[in-house]
C-alpha cells in the first residue's frame, strides 16, 4: 500500500505538466483579446502604452518563449500574477478557497446523509408509497438546474418568507471572525462567538443545501440499487434464517457492502464540486473560486484560468488517490499495487 502510495505522488507533477500544457495552449486558442483586461478602452488606440504593457506582462514574446516561461515559473510554485486583481494567482486562490471547501464539505454532507437516508427507506420499502416519493425527491434535486433551484429557494426561503438570510457568507456589516481556517463557521467557534457562527450558519445552509440536493440523486440510486442487491444475497438470507431482524439486515449486513460503490461517487463528486460549484457561488454572492474562474473567463485572464485548473486537477487526482485508499481499507480482499 505504501509503495502504491508513493508511486501515484511521484505521478501527480508529471501529470499536473500535462494539465498545465493543455491548459495554455488552449487558452492561447481562445478568441478574444486579454488587453482589454489590461488597458482601458480609451488607451487603446495608443500604440506606445500597448506596446508597454504587451513588455510588462510578457505578451509580445513568442508562443513558445511564453509556454517555456509559464511552465518554469510552475516548477517554482508560481502561478503568475492575475490580469484582472494584479496580483498573485496563488494569493487570489488561497483567499478564495477556504470559501468554497466550507461550502463543497457542507454541501457533501447535506447531500450525502440525505442520499444514504433515502436510500435506505427507498430499498427498505421497495415498491411503496415512501420508496417512490423518496426517488422523486432525489431525480428531482439531481435533474433541476443549480441556477433554476438556486434562485426559486432562494426566493422562497429568504425573500418571501426571511427563514434564512440571503447572500454572502455574512451580513453585510459584519465583520469577518479572525482567520484561522477560512472557514467562518469554524473561526466563529475558535474565537468564541456564538453568535456570529450562528449568522454565518445560516447564510451556510441555504447555498450548501442547493448544492447537496443536485448530488442527492445520484448517491440514492446507488445506495438503493446496492442495497437491493445486497438483500438478496446468501449473508442476508442467511441472517434472516438466524432470526435477525430486516432492519438489522439492511444495517448490519447489507449497508457495508453497499458503501463500496460509494466512496467513488463521493471521492470525485467532491473533486468536481471544488471547481463545479460555479452556479451556486454566482447565485448566492459566496466568493470562492468558482466565481473567481467565471470572472477570470470573462476577461481573459490566462494565469487565473491556468491556477484554477491546476487546482481543481489537484482535486481530481488527490480524490482518485483517497479513492482507493478508502476502497482498500473498506474490502480487505481489494489490493492496490
Amino acid at each position: 500500500m505504501l509503495a502504491y502510495i508513493v508511486r501515484r505522488l511521484i505521478a501527480i507533477p508529471f501529470l499536473l505538466l500535462g494539465v498545465a500544457s493543455v491548459s495554455f495552449v488552449l487558452a492561447q486558442m481562445t478568441k478574444g483579446d486579454p488587453l482589454a483586461a489590461l488597458v482601458p478602452e480609451r488607451m487603446m488606440s495608443n500604440p506606445e502604452i500597448v506596446n508597454a504593457v504587451k513588455a510588462e506582462w510578457g505578451l509580445d514574446q513568442p508562443l513558445p518563449l511564453r509556454y517555456v516561461t509559464y511552465i518554469g515559473n510552475l516548477l517554482h510554485g508560481d502561478l503568475g500574477t492575475s490580469f484582472t486583481t494584479r496580483r498573485p494567482v496563488s494569493t487570489d486562490i488561497a483567499e478564495r478557497l477556504p470559501a468554497t471547501l466550507e461550502l463543497v464539505i457542507a454541501a457533501m454532507i447535506i447531500g450525502t446523509a440525505l442520499g444514504l437516508s433515502l436510500g435506505l427507506l427507498s430499498a427498505r420499502f421497495r415498491g411503496t408509497a415512501t420508496d417512490g416519493l423518496a426517488r422523486v425527491f432525489a431525480l428531482i434535486g439531481s435533474s433541476l438546474p443549480i441556477f433554476w433551484s438556486g434562485l426559486i429557494l432562494l426566493y422562497i426561503f429568504s425573500v418571501r418568507f426571511s427563514i434564512v438570510p440571503g447572500t454572502g457568507r455574512l451580513p453585510p456589516r459584519v465583520t469577518p471572525p479572525p482567520d484561522v481556517t477560512g472557514f467562518y463557521t469554524i473561526d466563529a467557534l475558535i474565537a468564541g462567538d456564538l453568535s456570529l457562527f450562528t449568522q454565518a450558519l445560516a447564510h451556510l445552509a441555504l447555498p450548501a443545501f442547493v448544492l447537496g440536493w443536485a448530488v442527492t440523486g445520484i448517491i440514492t440510486r446507488i445506495v438503493r440499487s446496492s442495497l437491493i442487491e445486497g438483500l438478496s444475497q446468501d449473508y442476508a438470507r442467511t441472517a434472516r434464517a438466524k432470526g435477525a431482524p430486516e432492519r438489522r439486515v439492511l444495517i448490519g449486513h447489507a449497508l457495508p457492502n453497499a458503501m463500496i460503490p460509494l466512496l467513488t461517487i463521493l471521492g470525485f463528486t467532491f473533486a468536481y464540486l471544488i471547481t463545479g460549484a460555479v452556479l451556486t457561488e454566482a447565485i448566492f454572492a459566496w466568493p470562492g473560486i468558482g466565481s473567481y474562474a467565471v470572472r477570470a473567463a470573462a476577461s481573459l485572464d490566462y494565469p487565473a484560468i491556468g491556477g484554477v485548473t491546476i487546482v481543481g486537477s489537484v482535486a481530481f487526482l488527490l480524490a482518485n488517490l483517497l479513492t482507493d485508499i478508502a476502497y482498500a481499507w473498506a474490502n480487505p480482499r481489494i489490493k492496490v499495487h
